[in-house]
This record gives structure tokens, C-alpha cells and sequence, in this order.
């Protein structure tokens, strides 16, 4: 019976040595817990990683479990393995397995927010990376999302915040709110902090005539705006080059890093004048030597305007072909008639201006002037033929050979005909007759006739018109003045409004009208200016006369008591 007592003895002695060990165990675990507070950053080694948990050992015999999403990276990759060193914070419980609940997560943002405190909290600084775009401005990862609003982005606002993108920097941190988690940063801030002590270093040493360097921050129509280190300066664009510029970015684009002379620097208003060209050689120190008035050279045509082409003949040096300079022969409208951008030309320098930086060039002048051989083969007599070119109100021009057209005076197309407009008698392409009557090669001027191909019909006139002489014409046109009267083929005479009657006319019209036929008298004739006046006063006073002598031949002395008087009368009248 004895052997029963001594089984149930060494059962009991061995639950109390178990219930002992779990005691001491109850009593190592609480003292490890002891060791750490709930929320308490703790450094722990990875212990054992699967597909829903990570293990860690935080010492003193005390494991925590850890969800592994907590440790996955974007692309869902496990970042940790057995043995790795990882810092969590202890969350209060335990798991149904007596693990210690542990979290990565929130052991980094703790450590961000240390961080934060570490580095003066509000007002201080803190490096972060800018990840995305949100509603107002950007999303900052420092350990955590921050906000960095649009407006605190850069030194000026700007509608482009995808170029900052992937930017690492230092932020200053302007609000925290660590209950929210909400953190506001501001890179603008620090920015402006540097620009003024960059600005403060540079303005202690500028000064005018300095060479200094600059980026280029912004482009206008009118120059580019430089950051010289704090503070701006105006980079005009006509002291961009030594040659001549449409628009600055032809030169300079925003970013570049120039060096440049301070122009005019205004200490009290802050302004600075820079000029690019004026750091480099001025190339037209020996333009007068490298291109002398005279000479042919070569060079690119860089611009085309209204009144002539530019060419570049070195790098900030240009000519100017004037558009009267271009042909001989061609009436040029527009250079882009003859020339384009880009074209490779010969010029011949024609005139320097070396205080207002112009030199003249000529493209006729390296080939022949054929103004200087059109006398040699037409001189003046030569009868030509050709066509038609055009018609103006002053006359007409003829093509007498490529290029070269000749003009026929209004004055010079007919020897007595009265023409208002050369249109009433030709035409643009009809081919015509004329002879030459002058050249002027300086002035490239052919000037030819058509009357001159026939005798002058006012060499006659004199003779065959002489004062006294009885005409009769078709009436051409009444005036308020007098009445032309078209005695032969183009010779007209005028009879003056005094002298269409003896007796008072106040005016031509009703006297006569065209188509009419008159009688009249010459009176007299100007051959200079191709005039002839006639009277039909004078006319009727002669038929007059003539009657009255006709009657006293053929009864002499007979019946004058009642006719002399009347005879007096018409002598009277005739002399007047």
C-alpha cells in the first residue's frame, strides 16, 4: 500500500517544480516588460520572417510579432531577413501565443517625429523628397507625408510643379500639428534666406566695369533678367552681340551661365545694367582693315526687311545690301525677290560708317553694269521696236532688252495730239516703234520718243497758217474761256471768248458746240508753244470790209451821202 503514497507524492512533487518554472517565467517575462513602457522606440533583431508575420527579438527573452506588410516595399518585396537589426514600438497586449505586439510603422514615425523635434520643430529644417503633385501643391516624404503648398515651392510661383518632381531638398518647417500628423513645409522660405545673403555678399562687391557671372532666370522680347547671386540684373538685347538680334533667345536661353560686364550699377534703386558683348572683343576694331571699301567678300545673308538684306560678314559684324543695290537691271519690290535667308553671297563693300557700326555692300557691283555698254549700242537716233512693259498716267515703257526699259514721255508720243492719258492709245504687251532720245547710265535712265519718228508739223505751220489767213474748223471743245477749233488733223486754235463777237458774248457756251463747224481769222501763231489764236470778230469785221470795198469799186463816188457814214462805222469796227 505504500507505493501508491510514493506515486501520488512524486506527481505532486513534480507539478509543483512545473507550477514553480512557470511561476519563474511569469516573473522573467513581467520583468522584461517591465523594461519597456508602451510607445517606447526598442532596437530588436529579426528573428524569423514568413508570409504573414515577422518575428523580432527585443531582448531579455521577450518576442514581438510584427504584421510583415509592415516590411514589404512598393513592389511588395520582404525588405528584412533573419538577423537584421530593426527598430519598433511596443504596442500594448499580447497575441493569443504571448507575443508582444510590435510595430514597425509607427516606430518610424516616431522616429520622424524625434526627427522633427530634433531639428527645432517649428521653424527648423528638415530634408525631404518631392513625390507628387496634390490639390495646392506637393506631397514631401521626410519619414512621413508632408504638404508643401504651390506658392512656397519656389522663389516665384510657377504653373509647372511636374519639373520638381523627384527633387530632394531641405524644407523649413512652418506648422505641426503631431496629433493630425499634418506637417507644412516651405523651400521658398530658405531660398529667400540665401538670396539675401547672397545678395549682401555680392553688393559689397560690385561695381561697374566688373566681369561677373550670371544665369539666365527669364527671357523677354526687350533682354534677359540674370541672377548675378542674390540680386537681378537687365541684360538689354541690343548689348547681347556685337551684331544685330531679332528676339534675345536667338542668343541666350534660360539656364545658360554667362559672364558679363556690369554696365551701370544704381546702388540706391538696386538696378544693374549688364552687357554680354561688351565682355568679349569688339570685332569691329578691325573692320576698316579686314574689309576695305572696294573689296569683294563673301557672306551670309542672316535678314531680310523691307528696305535691304543684312549679311553677315564675321561674327558680329553685318553689312546692309540696300535694296537699290541689288540689280543693274530688275526693279527690285523686296530683297526676298532676289535673295533668302541663309544664302551664301558676294558683296562689294561700298561705304563704312565705323561710329554708327554700318558698312554699305553692293551685289549688282560684282557683275558688269550694262547701263555702261547701252550707249555704245544705242546711241542716241536709234530706232528701236519692242514691247509694252507698262503704262502710267506720265507715259509708257518699252523693253528694249532684258532688264532695261526705256520710257516714252506723255509729251513725247505725238506731235499734236492732246492726250490726257497714254491708255488711250496703248497697251501693255502691243509692240511699238520709237527712237532714242537720251541715256543717263548714273541714273539708269533710257528716255525714247514716238513723235520723233516723223517730221514736226509745226515747221510748216507758221508758213502755211499765216495772221490774217481764213480757216475753217471742226469746234473740239468750248470752255469758259474760249472755243478750241481743230483746223487739220491734230492742229488746234483757240478763239478767245472776246473775240467770238463785236458785240458782248458772257460766255462761249451757247455760242457754239462740239461737232460745230466755224469760220475764223488767224491772228496770230506761237510756235514755241504750239498755240494758234483766231477771231471770228476779226472775221466777220474783215468780210465786212471787204464787202463795203466791193460796193464803192463798183459805183465810185455814187450814193456815198447815204452811205458814207455807214462806211466810216465799218472801217471804224474793222481797225478795232
Amino acid at each position: 500500500m505504500a507505493m501508491p503514497d510514493e506515486n501520488i507524492m512524486a506527481q505532486q512533487a513534480d507539478e509543483e517544480e512545473m507550477m514553480g518554472g512557470i511561476g519563474e517565467f511569469e516573473e522573467l517575462f513581467n520583468e522584461s516588460l517591465r523594461q519597456f513602457q508602451s510607445g517606447e522606440l526598442i532596437k530588436g533583431v529579426v528573428v524569423k520572417v514568413d508570409a504573414d508575420t515577422v518575428l523580432v527579438d527585443i531582448g531579455h527573452k521577450s518576442e514581438g510579432r510584427i504584421n510583415a506588410a509592415e516590411f514589404l516595399d512598393e513592389q511588395g518585396n520582404m525588405t528584412v531577413k533573419v538577423g537584421d537589426e530593426v527598430s519598433v514600438l511596443l504596442e500594448r497586449g499580447e497575441d493569443e501565443k504571448g507575443h508582444l505586439i510590435l510595430s514597425r510603422r509607427k516606430a518610424e514615425r516616431q522616429a520622424v517625429w524625434d526627427r522633427i523635434a530634433a531639428s527645432g520643430g517649428e521653424g527648423g529644417t528638415i530634408e525631404g523628397k518631392i513625390v507628387a503633385k496634390v490639390k495646392g501643391g506637393m506631397t514631401v516624404d521626410i519619414g512621413l507625408p508632408a504638404f508643401l503648398p504651390a506658392s512656397q515651392v519656389d522663389l516665384r510661383p510657377t504653373a509647372n510643379l511636374d519639373k520638381y518632381l523627384g527633387q530632394t531638398a531641405t524644407f523649413k518647417i512652418l506648422k505641426l500639428n503631431k496629433k493630425r500628423g499634418n506637417v507644412v513645409l516651405s523651400r521658398r522660405v530658405l531660398m529667400e534666406e540665401e538670396r539675401e545673403s547672397m545678395r549682401d555678399q555680392t553688393l559689397e562687391v560690385l561695381a561697374e566695369g566688373q566681369i561677373v557671372e550670371g544665369i539666365v532666370k527669364n527671357i523677354t522680347d526687350y533682354g534677359a533678367f540674370l541672377d548675378l547671386g542674390g540680386i537681378d540684373g537687365l541684360l538689354h538685347v541690343t548689348d547681347m552681340s556685337w551684331g544685330r538680334l531679332g528676339h534675345p533667345s536667338e542668343a541666350i536661353k534660360v539656364g545658360d551661365q554667362l559672364k558679363v560686364m556690369v554696365l551701370k550699377y544704381d546702388r540706391n534703386k538696386g538696378k544693374i545694367s549688364l552687357g554680354l558683348k561688351q565682355a568679349l572683343p569688339d570685332p569691329w576694331l578691325n573692320v576698316e582693315g579686314k574689309f576695305p571699301v572696294g573689296s569683294k567678300i563673301s557672306g551670309r545673308v542672316v535678314s531680310l526687311t523691307e528696305y535691304g538684306a543684312f549679311v553677315a560678314l564675321e561674327e558680329g559684324v553685318e553689312g546692309l545690301i540696300h535694296v537699290s543695290e541689288m540689280s543693274w537691271t530688275k526693279r527690285v519690290r523686296h530683297p526676298s525677290d532676289i535673295l533668302t535667308v541663309g544664302d551664301e553671297v558676294e558683296v562689294l563693300v561700298l561705304g563704312m560708317d565705323l561710329g554708327n557700326r554700318r558698312i554699305s555692300l553692293g551685289l549688282k557691283q560684282v557683275t558688269a553694269n550694262p547701263w555702261t555698254e547701252i550707249q555704245e549700242r544705242y546711241p542716241v537716233g536709234t530706232k528701236i521696236e519692242g514691247q509694252i512693259k507698262n503704262v502710267t498716267d506720265f507715259g509708257v515703257f518699252i523693253g528694249v532688252e532684258e532688264g532695261i526699259d526705256g520710257l516714252v514721255h506723255v509729251s513725247d508720243i505725238s506731235w499734236t495730239r492732246r492726250i490726257k492719258h497714254p491708255g488711250e492709245l496703248f497697251s501693255k504687251g502691243q509692240t511699238v516703234l520709237a527712237v532714242v532720245l537720251n541715256i543717263d547710265p548714273e541714273n539708269e535712265r533710257l528716255s525714247l520718243g514716238m513723235k520723233q519718228l516723223t517730221p514736226d508739223p509745226w515747221s510748216e505751220i507758221p508758213v502755211k497758217y499765216r495772221p490774217g489767213t481764213k480757216v475753217k474748223g471742226k469746234v473740239t471743245s468750248v470752255t469758259e474761256f474760249g472755243i478750241f477749233l481743230e483746223i487739220e488733223e491734230g492742229i488746234e486754235g483757240l478763239i478767245h471768248v472776246s473775240e467770238l463777237s463785236r458785240e458782248k458774248v458772257p460766255t462761249p457756251k451757247g455760242f457754239a458746240n462740239v461737232g460745230d463747224e466755224l469760220e475764223a481769222l488767224v491772228l496770230t501763231i506761237d510756235t514755241m508753244e504750239k498755240k494758234i489764236s483766231l477771231s471770228v470778230k476779226a472775221l466777220q469785221a474783215a468780210t465786212e470790209k471787204a464787202e463795203m470795198n466791193s460796193y464803192m469799186d463798183t459805183a465810185p463816188g455814187e450814193g456815198l451821202g447815204n452811205f458814207g457814214s455807214l462806211l466810216e462805222s465799218l472801217k471804224k469796227s474793222s481797225e478795232e
